[in-house]
């Protein structure tokens, strides 16, 4: 039978890009609203009722609004970061662990991964549910992202900005008050006991991510190294469809030294690559964080939910 699909929000970024992954599928009814209608509740809550799962593209206080209105109506699939902690409220991150997969094809509510977290959360669960990161650990994370990740409005101000302004933006840390709202997440999946120290930054491009995560192998445990690091990574994503492990101390996925945030746009591949020495590493990793980061991973959610391949639709 074919499923229909609402995308409440389908005019945001995320909703637009979503849409262009399902709008292909012929095992798929996407439900349209018209402009007009699209902040009548209405109208909403009849798509609701016809719809088998509807996908939450909104801001964190309307995806809590829409919870309200389509309550008993529909599955949902929210893509903000209003529910990602909240009980009754699976976390869509398939990779999290062993039967996590499962939990999201049988849920009536999943909560779609935010970009950054799940980079850092599959580059450091694995280590702690082996043993080798005590969770007591204290980490910090750095990431970089494309202006894409910021919605519509910053995509605009980037897209208007005079190239002396560009210039002068360069790459732009932010949320320097050490409050960002994927900070949750990341400390409940994680495994730890308490938060990394959290440092994203913009840069002057569309989309393409990366994280990074040091280690001393001295935070290690029982003597492991950062090549025991990595072999419990690769275990853990052998079989992961999405996930790919760069072979250990590779430097082929540099570009003359460089790693670029930009080479998985358009997929919905998310690398993890440990760098750095025996005393030291790195856990990197690198997606589209409108991809894996976001409509990717909401399309792989939503294939688990509907029963159907979980690679389905995406590349």
């Amino acid at each position: 039978m074919t499923a229909r699909i609402y995308i409440d929000g389908q005019a945001g970024t995320t909703g637009l890009e979503i849409a262009g992954r399902l709008r292909p599928r012929r095992d798929l009814q996407l439900l349209s609203i018209d402009d007009a209608e699209r902040k009548n509740p209405a109208a909403r809550a009849r798509l609701f009722r016809e719809a088998d799962i509807a996908i939450l593209c909104l801001p964190d206080e309307a995806a809590r609004e829409a919870v309200a209105l389509a309550e008993g109506r529909c599955r949902l699939l929210d893509a903000s970061s209003a529910h990602r902690t909240e009980p009754g409220w699976v976390y869509g991150l398939p990779e999290l662990s062993a039967g996590q997969a499962e939990a999201i094809a049988g849920a009536e509510r999943v909560s779609n991964p935010g970009c950054y977290p799940q980079g850092f959360i599959l580059s450091v669960r694995p280590l702690v549910e082996a043993g080798l990161l005590p969770a007591e650990a204290l980490l910090s994370l750095h990431a970089l992202s494309g202006y894409s990740g910021g919605g519509r409005k910053m995509i605009e101000t980037y897209q208007a900005a005079a190239p002396e302004q560009l210039e002068r933006w360069g790459a732009r840390p932010y949320a320097l008050e050490l409050r960002h709202k994927h900070l949750p997440e990341m400390h409940r999946y994680s495994g730890l006991e308490q938060p990394p120290i959290f440092s994203p930054i913009v840069g002057n491009f569309y989309k393409g991510m990366i994280t990074q995560t040091p280690l001393f192998a001295a935070q290690l445990t029982n003597g492991a190294g950062t090549r025991e690091a990595f072999d419990v990574l690769a275990e853990a994503y052998a079989q992961a469809p999405f996930i790919d492990m760069a072979p250990y101390a590779d430097s082929s996925h540099l570009d003359a030294g460089y790693l670029s945030p930009c080479a998985c746009n358009d997929s919905n591949r998310l690398e993890i690559m440990v760098f750095g020495n025996s005393e030291q590493c790195i856990l990197s990793t690198r997606y589209d964080n409108l991809g894996k980061g976001a409509a990717g991973a909401a399309v792989q959610n939503l294939n688990l939910m509907l029963g159907c391949a979980e690679t389905e639709g995406l590349t």
